[in-house]
């Protein structure tokens, strides 16, 4: 991990319990730049644990679903890392 750090953009009062403690870890990989939580809505699956998988592509990123329990958070991750390469960092965390 490099001292270069990215930016949690905090723009919503509530979030997924944990997902912020896990986004918290995420800005501090290298070619993360901004990491910003959007919409929460209700599901009928449920996940038993937090898990975040990748959703689509976007301007300089990629979206990103948090899911826990029958909720599920939109996040957006600005970065210069591939899909793969995404992934790998946020099962590292």
């Amino acid at each position: 991990m490099s001292g270069n750090k990215g930016r949690l953009v905090l723009n919503h009062s509530t979030h997924i319990p944990g997902l912020l403690e896990i986004l918290g870890k995420l800005i501090h990989y290298p070619g993360i730049q901004t990491v910003t939580p959007g919409v929460i809505s209700r599901v009928k699956g449920h996940a038993p644990h937090l898990k975040l998988r990748i959703s689509v592509p976007i301007r300089g990123g990629f979206k990103v679903l948090a899911r826990s329990g029958k909720t599920v958070q939109e996040v957006f991750i600005v970065t210069t890392l591939s899909s793969d390469e995404l992934v790998n960092t946020i099962t590292q965390i």
